[in-house]
């Protein structure tokens, strides 16, 4: 029986972290403390050196792939550009 349970534990450990995205139109970009609110009422904390879309303004729309963390959100942001349409 331990030798199944460590093996079902391994496997769930050994999965990889998933990837997600996000469309939304900026509501809100705070260039300072690197922060954009999306119409959704979302808020995105994005590393001060993540490559972001140059003149990122309110009103435009954005596509935002990152690597979810389970229930602790963003694990880590893969890219974020502009969204066509």
């Amino acid at each position: 029986m331990r030798p199944l349970l460590l093996s079902a534990a391994l496997t769930v450990f050994a999965l990889p972290a998933l990837a997600d995205e996000t469309t939304g139109t900026v509501v809100a970009y705070d260039r300072v403390s690197h922060v954009i609110v999306l119409d959704d009422r979302s808020i995105w904390t994005v590393p001060a050196d993540f490559p972001l879309p140059e003149d990122l303004m309110a009103g435009e729309r954005i596509l935002i792939d990152f690597q979810s963390n389970g229930d602790n959100g963003v694990g880590k942001y893969l890219s974020i550009t502009r969204a066509e349409g």
